[in-house]
């Protein structure tokens, strides 16, 4: 019997302990495997009991829904289950008719103790049975805080479970928050232009008749599980005790244990980092989940450093990456940045602008929320070492093609700019330029290389500028990559881009389009690398050698940034030719 991995509520998690080992005689419900994704830690247990033939995953693994983790022999089990009380039956039989006499009366009157339980449980069950008011809370948004931006549903209305009742929107996108079970909404205990944060309790729903029933169900097979489970502890007690040291079954807590301890004595030990024992050691004082653990760990943070953002100083991913720039941007640890008016800069307060007579009539503005969470992240390029290199991309021929393509795609829903070939060409040049598909580690010491090419794309809306992703961007057509385009910029105007849109950029591409300009310097997205700006094409005069004259060629300016601390600038010069030299001849990607 095959033992799968039930729903986890994410896409994979990854295998970080398995509870048995081969040969283990387990129970229905007895935990086998735990698994850790980004957000929790969860056990799974089996569902159902018998003897482990086989385990299908290791440590480290990464599993999803419906993979198998282990194979039982629940037939065996139960036959040698049987077989050994029937053994110990005949010789309770053979050693005394007296006790067996005995036990038979006791037997006799907990069978009448539970035929009387079930009849006073199945009269009130056939009571009518009203709605349980249950208060729920928010699900992980995918950031510390958001505001809620409208409330779909009133008191009163009755919605199934998954349908949307709340629209959060935070600085980077907005998320519909689905009903969490069916029923009817009696209490709404959030606003509109509140700012809630994960885990806040937002709505009350009284739960429909089936749903109680289900739970009423549930709790009364619990409590029969439970009795059963008892009254088997207490007969096996009494067979232990006329059987002396025989014994029917083995503990299993002891093997998870020393398992669980080889698994960490065996944990590696580096230099920098520090291991899980270390790590948990101090966890004793702060408030974590485990794959923040396991994130610190990677990261080699003092966790005992790191300032909780969340409800009781609760330590968050976010809160880790905060650390971590801060460490970058002071050079030391644990440490505030410099103090001033412009955080991070060291700049002095802004002088008193009131006195009409000096600054003149002013106006106050507030600041959009993209705009003011961007502030930190931009503030980091000043600690960056940037140079801009420039230079020109012939696209003559390009657009010629795509004025081919645009009208046959344009039928399909399809909008083909020159954005996607650039995107398409500059994914292929990091794939051969892999220096600039990298980040610079936290002592300067190492080069991450990225394998894959997950390009961000800046997108200009009403609140500011948003960099959504195409993932995988080295494996996808020009065809595929227009329409994400389109998808993507679509939901960044719509404030409808999820968390996982935004993540896991390799490299940026800004593009002005139509806009104008001869050429800008766009600012590297720490903790990239590099980005590539591209400005309005134009038609300008360029020498051809053959014929020994100048021609029309339309002409696209490129201005690619870089930290210079990763990349050199004779580097940067090869690789912006490269660019350019894909864009002017597409061919060339096919070799």
């Amino acid at each position: 019997m095959d033992i799968k991995a039930p729903d986890l509520g994410v896409e994979s998690a990854e295998v970080s302990e398995i509870m048995v080992e081969v040969g283990d005689i387990i129970a229905k419900d007895d935990n086998i495997i735990l698994l850790e994704s980004d957000k929790a830690s969860v056990e799974v247990p089996s569902s159902a009991a018998g003897k482990i033939t086989k385990i299908n995953v290791a440590v480290g693994d990464e599993v999803k829904e419906g993979t198998v983790l282990l194979e039982l022999d629940s037939d065996d089990n139960s036959d040698e289950a049987d077989s050994d009380e029937d053994k110990a039956t005949a010789s309770e039989q053979s050693s005394s008719d007296e006790e067996v006499k005995e036990e038979s009366e006791a037997d006799k009157e907990e069978a009448e103790d539970k035929d009387q339980a079930k009849v006073s449980k199945s009269s009130a069950d056939s009571a009518p049975k009203a709605g349980k008011a249950t208060t729920h809370a928010l699900p992980d948004l995918g950031v510390d805080e958001a505001q809620v931006a409208e409330i779909m549903v009133s008191v009163g209305d009755t919605v199934s479970a998954d349908q949307s009742i709340m629209l959060v929107e935070s600085d980077k996108a907005s998320v519909e928050v689905p009903a969490p079970e069916a029923g009817t909404i009696e209490k709404i205990l959030v606003e509109a232009g509140d700012t809630v944060a994960n885990g806040q309790d937002f709505v009350v729903i009284v739960g429909s008749g089936a749903d109680t029933a289900d739970d009423d169900q549930s709790q009364s097979d619990d409590t029969e599980a439970t009795e059963t489970q008892t009254q088997d502890e207490k007969t096996q007690d009494s067979k232990d005790k006329k059987a002396g040291s025989q014994t029917t079954g083995e503990p299993k807590q002891a093997p998870v244990e020393s398992s669980s301890t080889a698994s960490s004595q065996s944990q590696p030990t580096t230099n920098n980092k520090l291991t899980e024992d270390e790590v948990n050691k101090k966890l004793t004082e702060v408030y974590a989940g485990p794959a923040v653990r396991k994130l610190a760990r990677q990261l080699g943070v003092d966790i005992t450093q790191v300032n909780g953002s969340a409800l009781n100083d609760r330590i968050l991913k976010e809160d880790l990456f905060a650390h971590v720039k801060d460490r970058m941007t002071t050079g030391t640890t644990g440490q505030a940045a410099p103090a001033g008016g412009s955080v991070g800069l060291g700049l002095p307060t802004l002088p008193d602008m009131s006195n009409v007579e000096i600054w003149g009539e002013t106006e106050v503005q507030d600041l959009s929320r993209l705009q003011k969470v961007s502030i930190p992240q931009l503030n980091l390029n000043t600690y960056l070492p940037q140079v801009t290199q420039f230079d020109m991309a012939d696209i003559t021929d390009t657009e010629k093609l795509r004025g081919e393509l645009k009208g046959g795609m344009k039928a399909e829903g399809i909008g083909l700019t020159i954005l996607a070939f650039i995107v398409k060409a500059t994914a292929y040049a990091l794939t051969q330029h892999p220096r600039f598909n990298s980040h610079l580690n936290d002592d300067n010491t190492q080069v991450i290389l990225r394998k894959t090419v997950n390009m961000g794309i800046a997108v200009a809306t009403d609140d500011g500028l948003i960099v959504p992703v195409i993932k995988d961007a080295q494996d996808k057509g020009i065809k595929q990559i227009a329409i994400e385009i389109g998808e993507l910029a679509a939901k960044a105007r719509d404030k409808k881009l999820g968390t996982k849109d935004l993540q896991g950029a390799s490299f940026t591409i800004s593009s002005q389009g139509n806009l104008g300009g001869t050429a800008f310097t766009p600012l590297v997205n720490w903790p990239q690398v590099g980005i590539l700006g591209a400005s309005e094409a134009t038609m300008q005069p360029h020498w051809n050698k053959d014929k020994q004259s100048f021609e029309p060629r339309l002409m696209l300016p490129l201005s690619l940034s870089y930290d210079h601390r990763v990349i050199n600038g004779a580097d940067a010069a090869v690789f912006t030719r490269y660019v350019a030299s894909l864009l002017a001849d597409p061919r060339r990607i096919l070799l």
